[in-house]
C-alpha cells in the first residue's frame, strides 16, 4: 500500500484526497454550482478556468488537513476521462508536474471506476457484481466479475438519465442541477399525468431517456399554449415514476441474466431518494447484496479516484508523461492508455 494524493476535475468540482494504506485522511472539494446554476448546466470554458484558479488552492488544503507534506507522497493520481476535456486537462497537467518534480509514478483513473469503488467506503465487494451507474454524463450497467474487471452489459442509447432530470428541471422552472428539486417535489405530487416508458415491449437490457424528456417539454408547452398550468408536484412525481422504473426494471433483468451476488448504485444520480429506497425494495426478493454509497461520495470527488488508484498502484499501472486526457474513455478499457 502506498500514500497517494488524487486529483479530480472532470467537470465542475476540483477535488483533491489523500490516502494512506486505505484510510482516507482527507478529501478536499471545491464546487462550482452555484456559478452554473445561472446558465441552467455546466459551462466548459468557464469550468475549465475556476478549475485552474481552484487547484493550487485545494492541493494546499489537502496537504494541510491531512498533514502531509508532497515529499511524502507515494504516487500521484487523476482522473484522466471520461469528462470535459478542458476540465481533465488541468487535473493532468497538476498531477504530471508533481509526478515529475517529486520522481513518483503518475496513475490515471477512469471517473465511472471512482463512482463505483466510491462503494468501497461502505463495505467490500462480492464478485460477480453489477454496478449502476448513473450520472449526468453516462447511464450504464457494469458487470464486475473480480476488481478492475469492467464489462459494460448495458447502457443509455441516448440521454443520462441526470441529464434528462436536468432538462425536465429546466422546463419546468426549476433550479439546476435538476436531482434535488424534482426528487423533492415528487414527494408532495401524484402520478397524474400519463408518460411513455421508453423501450416499452423491447427484448432489450438497453435504456432510453430523450423520447420521455420531449415528450414533458411538448406536454409542457402544449398546456402553456392552451393556458394551463402544468402541476409541478404531479408531473416530477409522473417523471420520477418512468425514469426510476425504467433504471429498476433493467437491473431486475441484468441480475437476473449474470446472476450477481451484488448491486452496486453509483454516480451522482445515486443520491436521489426514490432510486435509493426502491432498488432496496423492488431487488428484496432476489437476495442479493444492495450496496449504496454514503451521500458525501455520490457527487464528484477525489476520495474515490484515490480508492481506484490503490489498486492500480498494487499492480503498478503506471503512466508516462506523456499521457493526455480521454473525454470518451471507456470504463472497459481503462487500462489503455
Amino acid at each position: 500500500m502506498a500514500k497517494i494524493l488524487a486529483i479530480e476535475s472532470s467537470c465542475d468540482e476540483t477535488a483533491v484526497a489523500i490516502i494512506d494504506n486505505g484510510n482516507l485522511l482527507c478529501n478536499v472539494i471545491s464546487t462550482q454550482i452555484e456559478v452554473h446554476a445561472k446558465y441552467g448546466g455546466v459551462m466548459p470554458e468557464i469550468a475549465s478556468r475556476l478549475h485552474c484558479e481552484n487547484i493550487g488552492v485545494v492541493i494546499k488544503e489537502a496537504l494541510e488537513k491531512s498533514n502531509t507534506k508532497l515529499e511524502d507522497i507515494d504516487a500521484f493520481a487523476v482522473t484522466r476521462g471520461p469528462g470535459l476535456i478542458g476540465a481533465l486537462h488541468v487535473g493532468l497537467q497538476a498531477a504530471k508536474t508533481l509526478a515529475m518534480l517529486y520522481k513518483k509514478p503518475l496513475i490515471p483513473v477512469h471517473h465511472l471506476a471512482g463512482h463505483i469503488y466510491a462503494n468501497e467506503y461502505v463495505d467490500e465487494f462480492n464478485f460477480p457484481l453489477l454496478a449502476v451507474v448513473v450520472s449526468g454524463g453516462n447511464t450504464e450497467f457494469v458487470i464486475m466479475k473480480d476488481h478492475l474487471n469492467f464489462e459494460v452489459v448495458a447502457s443509455t442509447r441516448d440521454d443520462a438519465i441526470g441529464e434528462c432530470y436536468d432538462k425536465v428541471a429546466r422546463v419546468l422552472g426549476l433550479p439546476y442541477p435538476g436531482g434535488i428539486p424534482i426528487d423533492r417535489l415528487a414527494k408532495e405530487g401524484k402520478h397524474t399525468y400519463q408518460l411513455p416508458t421508453p423501450l416499452k415491449g423491447e427484448d432489450t437490457l438497453d435504456l432510453s431517456f430523450s423520447g420521455l424528456k420531449t415528450n414533458i417539454i411538448n406536454l409542457v408547452h402544449h398546456l402553456e399554449q392552451k393556458g394551463e398550468k402544468v402541476n409541478v408536484p404531479d408531473m416530477c412525481k409522473s417523471f420520477q415514476d418512468v425514469a426510476v422504473g425504467l433504471v429498476i426494471d433493467r437491473t431486475i433483468k441484468v441480475v437476473k441474466k449474470y446472476n450477481v451476488k451484488e448491486v452496486i448504485l453509483a454516480g451522482g444520480v445515486s443520491a436521489n431518494s426514490y432510486l435509493r429506497s426502491e432498488i432496496v425494495d423492488k431487488l428484496k426478493p432476489l437476495n442479493v447484496k444492495i450496496n449504496i454509497p454514503p451521500l458525501w461520495c455520490t457527487t464528484d470527488n477525489a476520495a474515490m479516484i484515490a480508492k481506484v488508484a490503490e489498486k492500480l498502484y498494487e499492480r503498478k499501472m503506471f503512466a508516462s508523461l506523456d499521457l493526455g486526457v480521454d473525454p470518451n474513455w471507456e470504463i472497459s478499457d481503462y487500462d489503455k492508455y
